[in-house]
């Protein structure tokens, strides 16, 4: 007979290989498992709740873009008390109307009112209207889904007619008139986006000039191996890392407390954070640049400065600019998170009409937040295609 192979492994390293991968995937399963039961993964809850999120999701759905102007529109209706202290109205055949089961009541006497074709599911209040102009509250009534509305009155003596003035009967109504228009809700999402903006086009220009001078003390190949620029090299690439360690939006509370909500919190803390990004990622385009311009620059006797001015800028320019634009269509974004925390424009608003339960208001804001991002990432892209 003769003897089958041995199928396990002899090379001892390949398997060192077999046992390191095995090992490796089963730290990825375990950290997988304990990933999945610490998040407390339930998909099926996505379906069986989906009841609860749908008019929140609806609402989102149909922002709150237009409307038509309202009216305050008020119905009378002529109510002598007592009988013959003044001629009856007769009541408006059609249209939004008041009528009276009597044409007059006597003092004390109890009577019923009915509304026709008035604003359907509308909470509206019935009341009178003294002889001396002024009003007397009445109650509150809701109309049903036809418009139509039955409440019951009690004539008192406060409503009798006086020197031949009756009083009447009244309902303020909201009416809209006119054509679609922009709503209010569209200019106040506007100017809040606005803010936004401009509030992160302000840091990011902020950042870019403290960023760019740094950002050649925190690059290797600039810094010279003596003690002095080693240690600046170290001590700048550690504050670039601790402040890009901090998330924007705790940076926007520390400067909300110290001076105070709105959007120059927001925007000197995008500056800070902004600072420490931009200044690494321009720290490692010059750490890349070709070295070859700089040493023939060197070996012509050229200073320090001179080398960076004309070894070092030209080639740099291309990927700063493409990191500056890059980095404000981040902070746009970033933006509206540190509005969340009083850091203003945006993201304030959207916090707002989400406390509040606004959600059609909070609708318009997020449609507007995802097309700034979208205009943003277009001319973004057309811009670094373009310039760089």
């Amino acid at each position: 007979m003769t003897a089958q192979p041995d199928p396990r492994p002899r090379d001892p390293a390949l398997l060192r290989r077999w046992l390191r991968n095995s090992l490796l995937l089963l730290a990825l399963v375990a950290a997988y498992v304990i990933g999945w039961r610490g998040a407390e993964v339930d998909f099926g809850r996505l379906f069986t709740s989906f009841p609860k999120g749908w008019p929140l999701l609806r609402a989102f759905l149909t922002p709150d873009l237009a409307a038509r102007q309202i009216q305050p529109v008020t119905l009378q209706l002529v109510l002598p008390v007592p009988c013959g202290s003044a001629e009856p109205e007769a009541p408006a055949a059609s249209g939004p109307r008041l009528v009276s089961a009597v044409p007059c009541a006597e003092l004390r006497e109890k009577f019923t009112v009915e509304g026709f074709d008035l604003p359907p599911n509308t909470e509206l209040q019935l009341r009178w209207r003294l002889p001396s102009g002024q009003y007397y509250p009445g109650s509150f009534i809701s109309t049903d889904a036809d418009g139509y509305f039955s409440a019951e009155f009690e004539a008192r003596p406060i409503v009798a007619t006086k020197d031949g003035v009756p009083s009447k009967l009244e309902v303020e109504l909201q009416v809209p008139v006119g054509g679609l228009q922009p709503s209010v809700t569209v200019f106040e999402v506007l100017d809040a986006m606005i803010v936004t903006l401009f509030m992160a086009l302000l840091a990011t220009l902020f950042a870019v000039v403290v960023a760019a001078p740094l950002s050649f003390l925190a690059a290797r190949n600039v810094m010279s191996r003596r003690p002095l620029p080693t240690a600046v090299y170290y001590v700048t690439r550690t504050l670039f890392s601790v402040f890009r360690s901090y998330e924007p939006i705790i940076m926007a509370t520390l400067f909300a407390f110290w001076v105070g909500f709105g959007p120059f919190a927001g925007a000197m803390a995008l500056t800070l954070v902004t600072i420490a990004s931009l200044g690494k990622l321009y720290s490692e385009a010059v750490e890349n640049i070709d070295p070859g311009p700089v040493e023939a620059l060197t070996a012509t006797g050229a200073n320090g400065l001179q080398v960076v001015l004309f070894g070092i800028v030209p080639q740099i320019i291309p990927d700063f600019l493409s990191y500056t634009i890059y980095h404000w269509d981040i902070n746009v974004r970033i933006s509206t998170i540190i509005g969340y925390v009083g850091g203003g424009g945006i993201g304030y608003y959207l916090s707002q009409m989400i406390n509040t339960s606004q959600n059609n208001k909070a609708g318009t804001a997020l449609w507007a937040i995802i097309a700034v991002v979208w205009s943003m990432d277009f001319l973004s892209a057309e811009v670094r295609k373009r310039y760089t």
